[in-house]
């Protein structure tokens, strides 16, 4: 299985209730990995959300990424860390998870795209493909044809991430990525379980339609 396929990143806005509800019902509809992203909440906070998530993924086989915080991932013994330019470099990061657990680094830009080969991670997060309210802070856009050079020009696994809803994912998923991240498409629907349904089945479905190159 391809974990990277359907990636749910958290939306740090929802309270713990609503979380564990929406993580809960996505998984069941066939998310493949879970992100926390907690930027403003303490540290307690954040272990306390993650570990609520942690056991509600427990026996799904579902990987438990952390964004940013290689503290939180450790004290919870979260399946991986998802890295941006600012945290922890990605080899003082590996060394502190170890060799086993998943290691992924957000890539804004060309020149971060031609830096990674010679890093210890296990996949790259292309951000953002396109606008989007949940990270306004973006400076680059890659859109499709972006995404399409970043897939030609490393062989790491890529989940493209950043505005992309059910409009959109057909574009994206002919590309050949190999995943997509989600937030406000899953996070902010009125029904988490029947929004991820439908994600997954055209993600299924023009997996299928491509042409092989």
């Amino acid at each position: 299985m391809n974990p990277y396929q359907l990636y749910l990143v958290t939306d740090e806005q929802l309270g713990l209730k609503a979380l564990t509800h929406i993580v809960r019902e996505a998984v069941k509809s066939g998310v493949t990995m879970v992100q926390i992203r907690e930027k403003h909440h303490d540290v307690r906070a954040f272990i306390e959300r993650a570990s609520a998530v942690k056991d509600v993924l427990k026996g799904s086989g579902v990987p438990l990424i952390i964004n940013d915080r290689v503290d939180v991932a450790l004290a919870i013994d979260a399946d991986g860390v998802h890295l941006g330019q600012s945290d922890m470099p990605a080899r003082l990061a590996r060394q502190l998870i170890g060799p086993n657990k998943l290691l992924g680094l957000s890539i804004e830009s060309h020149q971060q795209l031609a830096s990674v080969h010679d890093l210890p991670i296990d996949y790259i997060g292309l951000s953002a493909i396109f606008a989007t309210p949940t990270k306004t802070d973006t400076r680059h856009h890659w859109g499709i044809d972006g995404l399409t050079s970043a897939l030609q020009t490393t062989s790491l696994p890529i989940v493209a991430i950043g505005g992309i809803n059910i409009n959109n994912l057909k574009d994206i998923v002919a590309t050949g990525v190999h995943g997509v991240a989600l937030v406000s498409a899953i996070c902010q629907a009125d029904d988490p379980r029947a929004a991820t349904e439908q994600i997954k089945t055209l993600l299924q479905y023009n997996h299928s339609q491509r042409v092989p190159a």
